[in-house]
């Protein structure tokens, strides 16, 4: 098959997925994109750069070449995404206040599955918040709690480019012997740091609230300890950990 035949059925595919993640907003889904749209440009450029005798090569080194290119590119881009983001005034770790809005939902049906779930199994809702993250959008977050399990989960609507919501979650537990165990599932790095007591795991591919909630308790069970109910509401346990971890990444000069 002629391999130009194979660049347009990519390119279709690589389409595709953008009109199908602009209602899923996988994460999964994204990083599958970015690939192909990466392999794309290497072997269409190569492709049309052999074709219009530009560059008198072999054809797998011009693609090691656009390769490479692509990856200069990504590279200088997100380089400056991080230095625009370190230089403004966004914080690092915001703070949050009570959403006006209540506890707001995307009306989008993968969504509303994952409310229903929580309300199915017990958890009850404590507490809506929202933060201004620039140009009057909003993070927001819902708080819920299981009365038994003893265990908190954060929801979090998280607004992409594209226009599409990715719903994050943060599963928290606190011990007898003062651990703070945690399990999330979001897909943004996090390169600072976070206090002794504190035990993080993040599982981006698991995108059900329902089987991060599983393997989180796993992880409870496998420390045997007892595990303890919170003392402080939802925003103000937030907002302590949020100052913990504020004073923690600026003692270590993040």
């Amino acid at each position: 098959m002629d391999s130009s035949y194979a660049l347009m059925a990519a390119m279709t595919v690589s389409l595709v997925l953008i009109q199908l993640n602009q209602r899923l907003a996988s994460p999964v889904i994204a990083i599958v994109n970015r690939w192909m749209r990466w392999l794309i440009f290497s072997f269409g450029l190569a492709y049309l750069l052999r074709e219009f005798q530009v560059i008198d090569r072999p054809y797998w080194i011009l693609v090691a070449l656009c390769f490479l290119v692509w990856f200069l590119f990504q590279t200088l881009y997100n380089w400056l995404m991080v230095s625009a983001v370190s230089q403004s005034p966004v914080s690092v770790f915001p703070s949050y206040s009570p959403n006006p809005g209540g506890d707001e939902w995307p009306v989008q049906r993968r969504l509303l599955r994952e409310r229903e779930a929580l309300r199915f199994k017990g958890y009850r809702h404590l507490q809506a918040l929202r933060t201004e993250i620039g140009g009057g959008v909003y993070l927001r977050c819902s708080f819920y709690e299981h009365p038994e399990s003893k265990l908190r989960v954060q929801i979090l609507f998280m607004p992409q480019v594209n226009g599409s919501i990715v719903l994050g979650c943060v599963v928290h537990s606190l011990t007898a012997s003062g651990l703070r165990i945690i399990t999330d599932n979001l897909h943004v790095p996090f390169g600072g740091f976070y206090p002794e007591n504190w035990q993080v795991e993040r599982k981006p591919v698991i995108r059900s609230v329902l089987r991060l909630i599983d393997h989180h308790l796993e992880r409870v069970r496998a420390t045997g300890d007892q595990v303890v109910p919170f003392e402080r509401t939802a925003s103000a346990d937030l907002e302590a950990t949020k100052r913990e971890l504020d004073r923690l990444n600026t003692e270590m000069g993040f």
